[in-house]
């Protein structure tokens, strides 16, 4: 018997479309729906998993709907200037003090929660392993997307950015480390499909410094399709 096999949640990031996962699991909550022993979040969608597990309803519709709109959040004119478009310090600051994630909540939950990160040098995801004291700052390393927020937030010594970069969608991961039931919230339509950079010039401009990251993010295209294929042909055992 497989010990691992787990039954599983994925859910997918997407900035703002994050909402959809957002009203999903807040339905979970309301109904007491939560079989999964094993999350995977990436960017949004760890956030969503945190607001989840930490059994706050509504508090991920605030962030996205009023804190995220905010022009201390999102400002054009800054980033012109060379600051941040997304400003996540000081997301983080208002949210966590305003309407701070439960971590003491978390902490007693026996469930496995990992929140998917990319490390800048090597440009391979990064599985987090959730834990009380360092959610928020892992949380932030996955939300962390690349050129909008200029710096790289530090989780054990290495600079990481968003997690979508390397695994949108960590369905694979998830079934090699033993799931067999998995659940996967999209925050796109079925049956899209990511397109290759329009500019990969641009990536290799911005990331100069990263050749890794640069290849991993010129791949990303093709690392989602084949996620959304696992999901759409599972193997035989799922």
């Amino acid at each position: 018997m497989n010990n691992n096999n787990k039954n599983t949640l994925v859910v997918e990031g997407g900035a703002m479309r994050g909402i959809f996962a957002a009203g999903v699991l807040d339905e979970f909550l309301k109904h007491q729906y939560q079989p999964f022993e094993r999350y995977f979040g990436v960017s949004a969608g760890a956030t969503n998993i945190a607001a989840f597990l930490c059994k706050q309803p509504m508090r991920n519709y605030k962030v996205i709907t009023d804190y995220s709109c905010r022009p201390e959040f999102i400002n054009l004119a800054r980033f012109i200037k060379g600051g941040h478009l997304f400003d996540l310090d000081w997301l983080w600051q208002e949210t966590i003090r305003e309407i701070r994630l439960h971590t003491e909540v978390f902490e007693q939950t026996p469930h496995e929660f990992y929140i998917v990160s990319t490390a800048i040098e090597s440009g391979k995801a990064h599985y987090l392993k959730a834990t009380s004291a360092d959610m928020v700052h892992q949380l932030k390393a996955s939300c962390a997307i690349p050129i909008a927020y200029r710096d790289y937030p530090i989780i054990n010594d290495i600079a990481m950015t968003d997690g979508g970069v390397a695994d949108s969608i960590p369905v694979i991961k998830a079934y090699e480390m033993g799931a067999r039931e998995i659940t996967v919230i999209l925050s796109q339509c079925l049956g899209y499909r990511k397109k290759p950079s329009k500019a990969p010039w641009l990536t290799k401009k911005m990331y100069k410094s990263y050749p890794a990251l640069i290849q991993t993010t010129l791949n990303r295209a093709d690392f989602y399709n084949k996620s959304i294929d696992f999901i759409m042909n599972p193997p035989r055992a799922c």
